[in-house]
């Protein structure tokens, strides 16, 4: 077959035989340039970028690498020094160790990917069809053009069903088919990067900002919508999950911002489709206000988080963020403004930079990536006003295009939300920032493709990418309560004083295992369960160090067991661990002081006092409706139930209480 290379030294054309050896290529390579460094030879499939060791290759031939008849490989290598140098030769087994390390500590090959890619990897992501009765005329068990599978990337399927963009698999399958039956020597996935490449590549001019060159500065940008997303759908695994994000809100008016923990799993709505199931919203350390909020990054508690998230029954992490951008209206405070539309903006300039920085840090693992990362996962959730006034949830994930921009520092938020601007270019030591030429496209009032400057600026849509979102039918959430104090709000007070008084109303002290428990203690274990099934509770109880690390996962597995409200025999392994039995015995010492404590007004205690004013004057105004209804003034109140067990003063139509979840009697 025809190889064709294109080096510095100008291009060449070789007759070799596609099972012949990778080094064969080496070896034809260095007849053109005599003073080659073997050793630095690259080869890869475009001009920049994807760089492939060739050495690296050898013992794999020339079909094996994906090298068809005519295909066109890039090479770059390094000169040989002129210069003497004295060197000791390495030892065999030093030798031996660098062959083996060249040939496969590549990026792609040392990934882990997540749970969903290996499951899709596995599949061919086929769409199958029912055989049609108008135009197959085979039997039942023959197949024709009218009835064989689709691919997933099918254009007709996906404008037929509404869907937008392909799912990241679908995608991965177009650009490089499974049934090509050749393995590809280089991922086909390439991250973008617009920073000037430090330093160029040819070694010819000092490095950006005192010079650049074709080799080192990026080509100009045209912004397109992205043709893939990495996620295709937001599932809230819970209603309460959302309605306790809510209530910080409800009872301040002040915005708040939260990291959902969850999972990813296959989603069937779009072929080979990847959704993200949230099960808890962890909120950090935060300011909030009545028209925006201040959050500290990077977030120190990051790690905590996500190791204790891993340990679960069925391992998470962090699959997003949300945050709420509610205003009640003026003229009635029982509703909200509906300010994002696609009148105005649906979601703001500087949003969509902080999404792509957030994006730029959680990169997904990917072995169809040259560096064995490839864009990002995370998704934005934004709880807002609709039309009617009611909340509703909008879900989002900036493209490629903006990740890599943001990380070149060339575009800035403006005044107008839905406006990006365009940095202007800095040769400054300090900063060094290049920005190319950036343009968008568009169609004209005649309906005409019409391509235009992005600068100074262009309309935050071009960045974004919708992800669509929702509720189960039939919940089935990892946490069975979302009862428990909620970390880092003023008004909710996480302390181990409150673990211990509600354990003790649980009776928990008294409950055995399942081997040694009476009848009368089964409903006590199954309250004990659903208590503990918290992640606000198990994520408090991780920073209290009354649990050590091995017994912290036992806390975590037996909190995320799929069958704990069925089968409370999984608190077991909890009940016999050493940090339990210390709990335990905290728990029977604390029990004489709950008597005629008054826990229930530690949550009015810790607002302050300028909340407080702000509460009662918007309550005066509205008649007691709008985002403050329902906080407790410290004073009896009708319509109001206090828990027996905990003494916490709970709305009229509540069941069961808020803060212990046992039943109000």
């Amino acid at each position: 077959m025809l190889i064709r290379i294109r080096s510095k030294d100008g291009n060449f054309r070789h007759e070799l035989d596609s099972n012949a050896d990778a080094l064969v290529l080496l070896r034809k390579i260095s007849e053109h340039s005599p003073n080659i460094d073997e050793d630095t030879v690259t080869i890869s499939n475009q001009p920049r970028g994807a760089e492939t060791k060739l050495s690296s290759l050898k013992g794999r031939t020339l079909k094996s690498l994906g090298l068809n008849h005519g295909d066109l490989v890039f090479v770059q290598y390094k000169e040989k020094s002129t210069g003497p140098s004295i060197q000791a030769p390495p030892s065999s087994s030093q030798a031996a160790s660098s062959t083996s390390t060249d040939a496969t500590h590549r990026p792609w090959d040392l990934v882990q990917e997540d749970p969903v890619d290996v499951y899709w990897r596995s599949k061919d992501g086929k769409i199958p069809r029912q055989r049609d009765p108008q135009f197959c005329k085979h039997g039942p068990k023959g197949m024709c053009d009218y009835c064989m599978p689709l691919e997933p990337y099918d254009v007709a399927y996906h404008k037929e069903h509404g869907i937008k963009h392909l799912s990241y698999h679908a995608y991965l399958q177009k650009v490089a088919p499974k049934s090509s039956g050749a393995t590809q020597f280089i991922p086909p996935l390439n991250p973008l990067d617009y920073r000037v490449k430090v330093p160029c590549p040819t070694g010819n001019h000092p490095s950006w900002p005192s010079g650049i060159c074709t080799s080192c500065q990026p080509s100009a940008i045209t912004l397109q919508s992205q043709p893939f997303r990495m996620v295709d759908h937001l599932e809230i695994a819970s209603t309460d999950v959302i309605d306790r994000f809510l209530q910080a809100w409800r009872r301040t008016g002040m915005q708040r911002f939260g990291w959902m923990i969850g999972r990813y799993e296959p989603y069937d709505k779009v072929p080979m489709g990847v959704k993200a199931v949230v099960e808890a919203i962890h909120e950090p350390p935060q300011e909030g206000e009545l028209d925006g909020l201040t959050l500290g990054l990077p977030w120190e508690d990051e790690p905590r988080i996500r190791n204790l998230a891993s340990q679960s029954s069925t391992p998470m992490t962090i699959v997003g963020y949300i945050f709420t951008d509610l205003d009640p209206r003026e003229e009635d405070r029982t509703k909200n403004v509906y300010k994002r539309h696609p009148g105005s903006f649906l979601m703001s300039s500087l949003e969509a930079i902080f999404a792509a920085a957030m994006q730029a840090a959680n990169p997904t693992p990917s072995k169809s990536s040259s560096s064995g990362k490839f864009s990002s996962r995370l998704v934005t959730a934004i709880l807002t006003g609709t039309e009617d006034g009611a909340i509703d949830m909008s879900a989002y994930q900036v493209s490629e295009q903006a990740t890599a921009m943001v990380e070149a520092d060339m575009i800035e938020a403006s005044v107008d939300p839905g406006i990006v601007r365009v940095k202007e270019e800095d040769r400054s030591v300090d900063s060094a920032r290049y920005v190319p030429d950036v343009f968008f496209s568009y169609k004209n009032e005649y309906g005409l493709e019409v391509k235009k400057s992005a600068k100074p600026a262009f309309p935050v849509e071009y960045l974004m990418i919708n992800v669509t979102h929702g509720f189960p039918q039939n919940p089935v959430p990892v946490f069975q309560s979302t009862q428990f104090f909620i970390e880092n709000r003023l008004i909710e007070h996480q302390t181990v004083e409150r673990v211990l008084t509600q354990l003790s109303a649980l009776g928990a002290p008294d409950i055995p295992d399942s081997r040694h428990r009476k009848p009368g203690d089964a409903q006590k274990a199954f309250e004990l369960a659903k208590f503990l099934s918290d992640w606000h509770l198990v994520a408090f109880l991780d920073t209290t160090q009354l649990f050590p690390p091995n017994d912290m996962k036992v806390l975590m597995k037996a909190a995320t067991s799929p069958t704990i409200m069925s089968d409370a025999s999984q608190l077991d392994p909890l009940i016999a661990t050493d940090g339990w039995q210390t709990l335990m015995t905290f728990t029977r010492e604390n029990a004489p002081a709950q008597q005629g404590s008054a826990l229930g007004s530690v949550m009015d205690e810790d607002i302050p006092q300028d909340i407080l004013d702000q509460i009662a004057a918007e309550q005066a105004a509205a008649g007691g409706s709008g985002p403050a209804s329902g906080a407790a003034s410290g004073a009896a109140t009708p319509g109001i139930k206090t828990c027996p067990h905990c003494t916490f003063e709970n709305d009229a139509a509540s069941t069961d209480c808020e803060v212990c979840g046992l039943p109000l009697s």
